[in-house]
């Protein structure tokens, strides 16, 4: 009898919560409308901030107290701000598509489920579409913590104007998934895109170790694929399994736990610093002895840490060897300004792609 009254008093302290959370957030929607407001009044178009909602998403992991994890917490914000922002004006995104990959979860996971994603075929028509103002922003895949660079990603950005907004890292965890009608003791073709059959080799291996490898564009059309056949199985996540209502017959079926994904963010503007920001370029170096090390030593003189460093081979002979560099900082910091001055005086070419905010999420 005590139990059940403590339980009734704690149910409506819940219901008091519940309508001052329901009070705040309206109140918070009616400050994005009258931020839209002034916005219009003074000619700007662009409303969604990177730079701005890092600072927030940093701000509320560093003031939480749990029992919510930090992630779990920001996540939340993360979607009363995406549902905020559509009221100013919804977020347009493209993603490589078709619906269910990895990459359009991303997309949701930065922007939230209030954006509006759009799928593209292929990563240069994400470029494309970004670049003829069809959508506000895209994401790609450029690496991964297993298989390395997506290299088509980083041969895009070499024809491309547009600069890196932001990124986003995802943790991805595949599946097997088979259909209504699939026989699951006679599976002899197991599709998925080549990344995740390579991500998955010992398991299949070990498991699977006959049935045929068929590599197709996406996880999603795998998940397509399976739907009519009785002999085969797909390699997908979640959302995969979600959308095309796929049974999970094996799950978390990747070599490596710790198996992750770097999307990037692809917009028109650049961003203004946020306080803790990642830097990409472009450098081409001519053909010369020491010319690497030329490249990078002022880096580590001024003090900038690198975090990834890529080569990939020329298009013309101006682009003799192409290296695709990150780092830390923002293209405004003073360290930064230096280092790219003085590397630029000394290579063949160099391009910003962007300064964006590290992934809060």
């Amino acid at each position: 009898m005590a139990g059940e009254k403590q339980l009734s008093q704690l149910r409506e302290q819940i219901d008091t919560i519940d309508d001052q959370i329901l009070s705040l957030i309206s109140e918070r929607a009616k400050c994005a409308q009258q931020v839209a407001e002034v916005k219009q009044a003074a000619g700007e178009t662009v409303f969604y901030r990177p730079e701005r909602e890092a600072q927030v998403l940093r701000h509320i992991m560093g003031k939480n107290q749990g029992p919510l994890d930090n992630e779990e917490m920001a996540r939340l914000f993360r979607e009363i701000m995406s549902a905020c922002l559509a009221l100013e004006q919804p977020v347009k995104v493209a993603f490589l598509g078709p619906e269910g990959t990895f990459t359009q979860e991303a997309a949701l996971k930065h922007f939230g489920h209030s954006a509006v994603t759009v799928p593209m075929g292929a990563i240069d028509e994400v470029f494309r579409e970004v670049a003829a103002g069809a959508v506000n922003y895209g994401v790609v895949p450029v690496e991964n913590s297993t298989e390395g660079m997506i290299n088509h990603t980083l041969d895009t950005f070499l024809d491309s104007t547009l600069n890196i907004c932001g990124e986003v890292e995802l943790r991805i965890h595949h599946h097997l998934l088979v259909g209504p009608s699939t026989h699951t003791d006679h599976i002899t073709r197991i599709y998925s895109h080549s990344q995740s059959l390579a991500q998955c080799r010992q398991w299949l291996d070990g498991h699977y170790p006959k049935a045929e490898r068929i590599a197709v564009s996406s996880n999603a059309d795998a998940a397509k694929r399976i739907k009519g056949e009785w002999n085969s199985a797909a390699i997908a996540g979640d959302m995969a399994a979600e959308l095309y209502d796929l049974q999970k017959l094996s799950e978390k079926i990747e070599d490596r736990p710790d198996n992750s994904t770097r999307f990037l963010i692809i917009g028109r503007e650049a961003i203004p610093a946020s306080g803790d920001d990642k830097t990409s370029i472009i450098v081409a170096v001519r053909n010369e002895p020491g010319a690497l090390h030329n490249l990078l030593e002022p880096f580590h003189r001024i003090g900038v840490d690198l975090t990834r460093v890529e080569t990939r081979p020329s298009r013309t002979g101006k682009w003799t060897y192409v290296f695709f560099i990150d780092f830390e900082g923002h293209r405004d910091d003073p360290k930064v300004s230096a280092v790219l001055a003085e590397v630029s005086s000394i290579v063949a070419d160099l391009r910003v792609l962007g300064s964006y905010p590290k992934a809060v999420l």
